[in-house]
């Protein structure tokens, strides 16, 4: 039976089943009290981004992960409107949260002496702390990722009872605990180093963006481009929802928040209930690969590797636009097959206008991009962009109470200038010039409803950040156990010994591997924990690092499309109006791409622009980069027409077959195989050229 609810109802029911936290703050007097510890929370993140505030590092996490398990149970509690106990329950985990933190912070020089010998004391508030997280991360996300991280926690304590060579020489309930609790390791490690930096940064970038109107910009843009074109309203969905997800940090919300627009519309074009949800699915999980932010996994990645930010992005390029223009593919041979039209173009917005109204929404986005790209750091760089953020929206406020056109132009070249005085003379230029905005803001009826906006942009872009967070801090107990056991080696052994015989096996291995995993875990923590498992293994069996990294980065996001899970698909299920499950195979069938592109990267590292290779040894990194793109456009556009059955006209059985053959043979990297898939692929061409022209013979007499 299908949901009688409007879109907006089934995207907000899809929200609340996929993200607990989905919705605004209880208007309570207990909402009240977090929205103010958020907000709070979200100050904290950026002064500290900004060195306004500089305490070390460990303190950073240890406040940061504080604040995180402060607010998830009260927050869960209130938004489910759950009973007086389990309130009260709820805010003693909270302070149990709290304390943990406190004591980080208060015993922090006393614990630095005496790490590796911990006292009685430390050992119960490490319990706590570890405690607490497995509890917020299983309210908050669910069993699957605290039952992995639990079970390796379990290894570490027991592993030295198994057969070897899964075995390690055993390890002491104390020093477990060390371990995972204090230090940089486990849920103060790497993957919450980043979390309190970079990611929460660009979460609050996008909320600010989205606060500011970005979606509605991106929509009328996409909708002008592309609209009416053959399939315009499924191109539309690709353009905007790709967009917004470069910038969201998250494709799940990404798909109920732009989904809510796009897959409506879809329907009415006239695509498939099953086909508009996919191709919102795979768009808004597309977005993460696309650079600049990548769903901030690019940065958890160069942090990763000891590589610069561009290195990543440059790896990540070619198959990102291939994703997508892939996706354009399916979406131009679906429309063609049933005959969907373009839009009228009347109905059309105007692109010239909304550039005009919301042009400087992509400024604080271009600086961003300018300054990852120049060298500096991602920290910086989100700081410097959140805080033009900030200026560009307080200031256009400001600009639209002024009384003429030449004072408006004489104010936006007077804050270009306290801009650019920021390289120059450092953040406090635009905190002394954001506090005058703040100041000239409150004076006046609009200026205090952008100052409430950006109020809340903090408040919640702070709940946005809890499930990465959380997810962050859990997965330190995954990347603990791998630095305190050594226990990588023996997957990653047994990984290489597959290799040893076919290296095409230990890719499918690895594939199954992050595509199990990610079920149900956010893309961060999943290519974390696949990363640490089979990056190294890949690596040993020659695979370059940057591409063994990417590998399962890719398979990470298309978890979130695959059966039985499929968190995308099923998010969009109650806008579409349509079974999860038949979304997903739709999905997987538009996001085709994402899976051929990673499996052809590690034969040809000339895909993600590394150097390497059999091909680029043969015709030199140029022409090898060259070869292996226009071979994988081919191969996926050649796989399109089979999976959709159109190609100038409805594809017969025979040819459906001819395209997939053709399609493999370029894939297989094995020797004459691309001479054969050309052969099968010009034959292919030729029998479709001739039944169009027959097909067209008719209609021209």
């Amino acid at each position: 039976m299908h949901d009688t609810n409007g879109p907006a109802d089934g995207a907000a029911a899809a929200l609340s089943k996929h993200d607990a936290l989905a919705g605004t703050f209880p208007a309570t007097k207990e909402g009240r009290v977090l929205f103010a510890i958020a907000f709070l929370f979200s100050l904290f993140q950026i002064a500290t981004a900004a060195h306004l505030l500089d305490p070390p590092s460990q303190l950073v996490r240890a406040i940061h992960v504080g604040f995180v398990t402060v607010l998830i149970f009260p927050l869960l509690a209130a938004m489910g409107t759950r009973s007086g106990a389990a309130r009260a329950i709820a805010w003693s985990l909270s302070a149990l949260g709290a304390a943990v933190a406190f004591y980080q912070c208060y015993e922090y020089a006393d614990l630095l002496v005496r790490a590796g010998d911990p006292l009685p004391q430390d050992i119960a508030f490490g319990v706590i702390g570890i405690g607490i997280v497995f509890a917020a991360a299983w309210a908050l996300m669910g069993p699957a990722l605290p039952i992995i991280s639990g079970a390796f926690l379990a290894y570490c304590l027991f592993g030295e009872y198994l057969p070897s060579p899964l075995n390690h020489r055993g390890y002491a309930f104390s020093q477990v605990i060390d371990h995972m609790a204090y230090g940089t390791e486990g849920i103060y490690g790497i993957p919450t180093l980043v979390s309190s930096s970079y990611i929460f940064l660009f979460i609050l970038f996008g909320a600010f963006l989205e606060k500011a109107g970005m979606i509605q910009l991106f929509n009328d843009v996409s909708l002008r481009l592309v609209g009416a074109r053959r399939g315009g309203a499924a191109k539309v969905a690709i353009i905007s929802s790709g967009l917004m997800g470069t910038i969201s940090g998250s494709g799940v919300a990404n798909v109920v928040t732009t989904g809510q627009f796009t897959i409506p519309l879809m329907k009415r074009f006239g695509y498939r209930p099953a086909f508009a949800g996919g191709v919102e699915a795979t768009a808004s999980m597309g977005g993460q690969i696309m650079p600049p932010v990548m769903g901030a996994v690019a940065f958890i990645m160069a942090e990763t590797l000891g590589v610069e930010y561009h290195e990543v992005v440059k790896a990540a390029l070619i198959p990102a636009i291939l994703y997508f223009a892939s996706a354009f593919w399916m979406v131009h041979l679906e429309a063609g097959k049933r005959g969907l039209l373009g839009l009228p173009r009347n109905e059309l917005p105007s692109a010239r206008a909304a550039i005009t109204k919301g042009w400087y929404l992509v400024l604080p986005l271009a600086a961003l991009v300018w300054l990852l790209f120049s060298g500096y750091t991602p920290l910086f760089a989100g700081t410097v962009g959140l805080g033009f953020t900030l200026l560009l929206i307080l200031g256009s406020s400001i600009a639209l109470g002024l009384p003429s056109t030449a004072v408006r132009v004489i104010f936006w070249i007077g804050l270009g200038l306290v801009a650019a005085a920021f390289f120059k003379f450092g953040m406090e230029v635009v905190v002394v010039a954001l506090a005058v905005l703040v100041l000239a803001n409150g004076i006046w009826k609009g200026g205090r409803e952008t100052l409430a906006i950006c109020r809340d942009a903090l408040a919640d872009g702070a709940k946005t950040a809890l499930p990465v967070a959380i997810a962050c801090a859990l997965v330190g107990i995954i990347i603990g156990t791998m630095t305190l056991t050594g226990a990588a080696n023996t997957f990653g052994q047994f990984i290489v010994s597959v290799g040893g015989k076919s290296l095409l096996l230990s890719l499918l291995l690895t594939m199954v591997t992050c595509l199990v995993l990610g079920m149900g875990i956010p893309t961060i923590p999943n290519y974390i924990i696949t990363s640490s498992i089979a990056g190294p293994a890949l690596l040993e069996l020659g695979v370059p690092l940057i591409v063994s990294h990417m590998f399962v980065f890719y398979f990470g996001i298309l978890a979130d499309l695959t059966p039985p899970v499929a968190l995308a698909c099923f998010a969009a299920a109650p806008i579409a109006r349509e079974s999860g499950l038949k979304i997903s195979f739709e999905a997987i069938k538009v996001a085709a791409a994402g899976f051929v592109i990673p499996f052809m990267a590690v034969y040809s590292p000339a895909l993600m622009l590394q150097e390497g290779g059999p091909l680029a040894a043969s015709l030199g990194y140029p022409a090898a980069v060259a070869y292996i793109v226009f071979k994988t456009g081919f191969a996926i556009g050649l796989w399109g027409a089979a999976v959709i059955g159109f190609a100038a006209v409805r594809l017969n059985l025979f040819e459906r077959a001819l395209a997939t053959a053709a399609s493999f043979s370029m894939l297989a990297a094995l020797p004459v195989t691309d001479e054969i898939g050309f052969a099968l692929g010009a034959v292919f061409a030729v029998l479709i050229w001739r039944r169009a022209r027959a097909a067209a013979a008719p209609e021209a007499a």
